[in-house]
């Protein structure tokens, strides 16, 4: 039996059945662990102390401080070097040539032949100091030993003592050997403590520089709010972005890159430097490393901006405080002001601030306007801050579609002629059907214009947000005719191209808001139709382009380095219609949020200057109208109006039956109930009050009924 398992029998008498057996198990204890050899443990323990990292910062502090030391003797011996030679005048000399600067060039070199001019001059005087220094010695002594024992001699006189003829010469005599005790006594102290100053010094230059490999110098802790912008961190941010030539230009310049740079200026919340850089760098090699030129700053990609001025081999830099850019800009004084007011002609729109922190304010007049960017980023809160500044100008009208039709645009009912508001293609139709009414008007002021040119007119601003949705609409119309696309055959193209290539001159506007542009949903031609052109965040350069043009990107637009989501609002505008710098080309602008509740009461506002705008809100069809309804309808709140002003809202309200109306048409309809228009200053108008008595006394057969 194995000596780990015991059987236990009881001790009964035998029994039919077979006695019960039990078995235990009994488990080996463990056998005790072999010590670990003594090389082992000391070999951990060396690994251990090796890796750890007190030791580790201990290694860089002593390599560090023994390559200051290092360093320092080459600093000091390079200065020197520079001091007893002309390679600073060279040096100076070629880096005023690499950058172009050819005067300043030719200064230097003519300050290299002064230096050596007057170091030939000194080594000539060298080679006859000894002579002259012996003869001045003898001279000297001569002249000195004679005056001393001329003093000795009036002072025998004097004290009648022959001996004190020798008395002054015997006192130098002594002081000498003073001298010479006090050398020996210092001399010994001072060889031994010598080196240990001149170490100490070389030290101090090397520690100053910092002039030790990285590794071995301290980590630098920052405390999140970056470090504060000075001409030497900039060139260092230049020259570390791996431009070879800028690298190499920096290191020849005898002033470290100094002179690259114009006058570092406050701007806003943060602050804007010019760099001249030098030949054979390109501008654009600076705008393709935007990042890691931030980070060499200690600064985010978006906190830095880089611009391209007038001057030529010039870059713009901006440099945003660090998270300046994340903190809000304040309300809009639309909001804050009850008695702002607007002028379409002369005012501009308070739309926010630029990075400098100045007001950024957007003329209008006579602009058609085009806004683009991402879902959600503020493209619609942007748009509607230009119409309700603009809305505080009663001679104003709209005409507005909301293609996302959830309410954003409500606040403009009794304020806008139109009011479109939904997404479906019923609605494209719609808004298609209204910016071809503005091509009939603009034709038809064009037409008043030629007869009177010095008519004036009313503006007219239609606007059409979510713009994409018509240019992707699949809907046709009876002749086949898309209403989207970017055909000569499509409606809604060939309307905001018309609009854009004469509307001007007669007032009538076209603003629209889109999503990326692409050349499907926003074609090129209503792109470059558009006079002040902006853009929130975007996902490519491609799109930055297609939304603000080659130029503006070019030069330095980049709405697809804003953050999505962080950077709400914020909009990068190419138009000639807000102030930017000299030499740019676009300029970049916290707009102002107006939230929907404030945006009521401007909208309050606006309506109580304005004689009841009725707005027209859907336009039916296909239905057998009420003509004297319709012109009742079309004239709204007002007592009366123009016929001309009355058949534009007829054709509006329905295309089909009013669009071929005239002002024949109108009389023979309020003529056949006795109620005719009226001339009233020397215009045809159409009252209310005689619409109405006229529908009260009409015949039930419904006579008045539009055929």
């Amino acid at each position: 039996m194995s000596d780990n398992v015991v059987h236990l029998h009881k001790n009964n008498p035998p029994a039919p059945e077979p006695a019960t057996v039990t078995t235990l198990t009994v488990v080996p204890e463990p056998a005790p662990a072999a010590p670990v050899p003594l090389w082992v443990r000391s070999g951990r323990a060396v690994k251990h102390a090796v890796t750890h990292e007190t030791t580790k910062t201990t290694a860089r502090a002593i390599a560090r401080h023994t390559l200051y030391v290092a360093g320092g003797a080459k600093i000091a011996a390079k200065r020197t070097w520079d001091g007893r030679t002309a390679s600073r005048y060279e040096r100076m000399f070629r880096a005023a040539e690499a950058a172009g600067n050819y005067e300043v060039a030719a200064e230097w070199e003519e300050r290299g032949q002064q230096f050596r001019a007057a170091r030939h001059r000194r080594r000539m005087d060298l080679l006859h100091s000894p002579v002259d220094a012996a003869k001045g010695v003898a001279v000297g002594t001569g002249m000195g030993i004679g005056g001393l024992v001329a003093l000795g001699i009036v002072m025998a006189i004097a004290t009648k003592d022959v001996t004190h003829v020798v008395t002054p010469l015997m006192a130098v005599v002594e002081f000498i050997n003073l001298l010479i005790w006090i050398v020996q006594v210092v001399w010994g102290p001072a060889l031994t403590i010598g080196p240990f100053l001149a170490l100490l010094a070389l030290w101090a230059v090397g520690s100053k520089q910092q002039a030790a490999p990285a590794w071995a110098l301290p980590a630098i802790v920052r405390n999140g709010e970056g470090e504060p912008i000075t001409p030497s961190i900039v060139v260092k941010a230049l020259r570390d972005l791996g431009v070879a030539p800028l690298r190499n230009a920096i290191k020849e310049m005898g002033d470290a890159g100094a002179s690259m740079l114009g006058p570092i200026r406050i701007a806003g919340c943060g602050v804007e430097v010019d760099v001249t850089l030098p030949s054979g760098v390109a501008t654009n090699e600076i705008q393709n490393r935007r990042r890691k030129l931030a980070e060499n700053l200690s600064r985010h990609e978006h906190e830095v901006f880089i611009m391209i001025p007038q001057a030529a081999r010039t870059v713009r830099l901006w440099i945003a405080d660090s998270g300046a850019l994340d903190e809000p800009i304040g309300p809009s004084p639309l909001v804050t002001d009850a008695t702002a007011t607007a002028n379409y002609q002369t005012g501009k729109a308070p739309w926010g601030q630029d990075l400098r922190g100045d007001a950024a304010e957007l003329s209008l007049y006579q602009r058609h306007l085009l806004i683009t960017g991402r879902s959600n980023q503020g493209k619609t809160a942007a748009l509607r801050a230009l119409v309700l500044w603009l809305a505080l100008d009663r001679s104003v009208q709209f005409w507005i579609a909301d293609l996302k039709g959830v309410g954003d645009w409500s606040m403009f009912n009794g304020i806008a002629g139109v009011l479109i508001e939904g997404p479906s293609d019923g609605h494209v139709i719609q808004a298609t059907e209204m910016v071809e009414d503005a091509v009939r008007e603009m034709n038809r002021r064009i037409e008043e214009r030629l007869a009177n040119p010095n008519i004036k007119f009313r503006p007219l601003i239609v606007i059409v947000d979510e713009a994409q949705k018509a240019f992707m609409c699949p809907a046709v119309d009876d002749a086949k005719r898309p209403y989207g696309g970017s055909k000569a055959t499509s409606r809604y193209f060939m309307g905001t191209r018309t609009i854009h290539n004469q509307g001007r001159a007669v007032d009538v506007l076209l603003w629209q808001g889109t999503q990326d542009p692409t050349d499907q949903n926003l074609p090129k031609l209503v792109r470059e139709g558009a006079h002040t052109r902006a853009s929130l965040v975007l996902g490519s350069e491609s799109q930055a382009k297609m939304a603000l043009g080659d130029k503006a990107v070019e030069d330095g637009a980049a709405p697809h380095m804003l953050r999505q989501g962080l950077d709400k609002g914020t909009l990068v505008v190419a138009s000639d219609g807000i102030d930017m710098p000299t030499g740019q080309s676009s300029i970049t602008v916290r707009t102002h949020f107006i939230d929907d509740e404030p945006a009521v009461e401007i909208a309050d506002r606006a309506r109580a200057l304005r004689d009841g705008v009725t707005t027209l809100r859907a336009i039916e069809r296909g239905e057998e109208r009420d003509a004297l309804a319709d012109i009742v309808a079309a004239l709204g709140e007002a007592s009366r109006l123009p016929t001309t002003d009355v058949l534009k809202r007829l054709a509006m309200l329905d295309q089909d039956t009013y669009g071929t109306w005239t002002n024949g048409d109108l009389k023979r309809v309020l003529e056949a109930q006795g109620e005719e228009p009226k001339k009233s200053h020397g215009r045809m108008v159409v009252h209310k009050d005689h619409v109405l008595r006229a529908i009260a006394h009409r015949d039930v057969d419904g006579s008045a009924s539009a055929s």
